[in-house]
């Protein structure tokens, strides 16, 4: 038997993980060109339109399947190509455009937490929201975003490569010490594959995201929440 909401739990999570993701992955080609690579921008890859963005597995099987599972939704997107050696300051450079994928991850999320505010005062949502209307659609999608976003932003700052955090280290780390560190790079799926699925198997001790990260995005969601004004719903 089919579950007649899941079409709707794919919408209001799937449309708003792409629009983050991507906005996430742009920031890092605009920062870059700003600091002189344009390697981005030759490859077509300033754009918003997801298509040049969507990877097959990081953005959409992924999403879908935990959405079904009823699991945190994330995702990635083909990351967008960065040369260092292109920037004026390559270590010092690299740092900032790293920072800027989760940098406007938090930005989307003031947006819209500010957006839940007036769409809630406005809209006069009950407790429950309104599901399968018009008006329960675009609370959903918005309050999904808000927690997408959150989640993406302090998500990619794990300070391990491919993370966004992990380039923050390197730049950061004396240039033999990060030398070392980048060779990390290498085995960043496998990284991140045990980091989701091989730790939490072992043990729920090893649950890194839930217990490390999951806390410090429900603090940061807390903190949007009550810009939000959500705390009553």
């Amino acid at each position: 038997m089919t579950n007649p909401d899941l079409p709707y739990t794919i919408a209001v999570w799937l449309i708003p993980l792409v629009i983050a993701i991507v906005f996430h992955e742009v920031a890092h080609g605009y920062v870059a060109r700003i600091f002189g690579d344009h390697t981005a921008e030759r490859m077509g890859r300033l754009t918003l339109n997801p298509i040049k963005h969507v990877d097959p597995i990081g953005t959409v099987v992924l999403p879908m399947i935990l959405a079904i599972a009823h699991a945190p939704i994330f995702g990635w997107a083909k990351p967008v190509p960065v040369v260092a050696s292109q920037m004026r300051n390559p270590r010092r450079d690299m740092v900032l455009v790293a920072l800027a994928g989760p940098a406007t991850n938090f930005v989307l999320a003031t947006l819209t937490a500010l957006g839940l505010a007036a769409f809630v005062g406005f809209a006069r949502v009950p407790p429950e929201g309104a599901p399968h209307t018009a008006i329960g659609f675009v609370f959903d999608s918005l309050y999904s975003f808000l927690q997408i976003n959150v989640f993406l932003g302090v998500f990619n700052l794990i300070p391990l490569p491919p993370f966004d955090g992990g380039h923050v280290v390197q730049g950061l780390l004396p240039r033999p010490a990060a030398i070392q560190y980048a060779k990390l790079a290498r085995f960043g799926l496998p990284l991140l594959l045990i980091l989701l699925f091989v730790l939490p198997m072992i043990s729920p001790q090893f649950d890194i995201i839930r217990r490390v990260i999951g806390p410090i995005a429900n603090a940061v969601f807390d903190f949007f929440a009550g810009i939000a004004q959500l705390d009553g719903l």
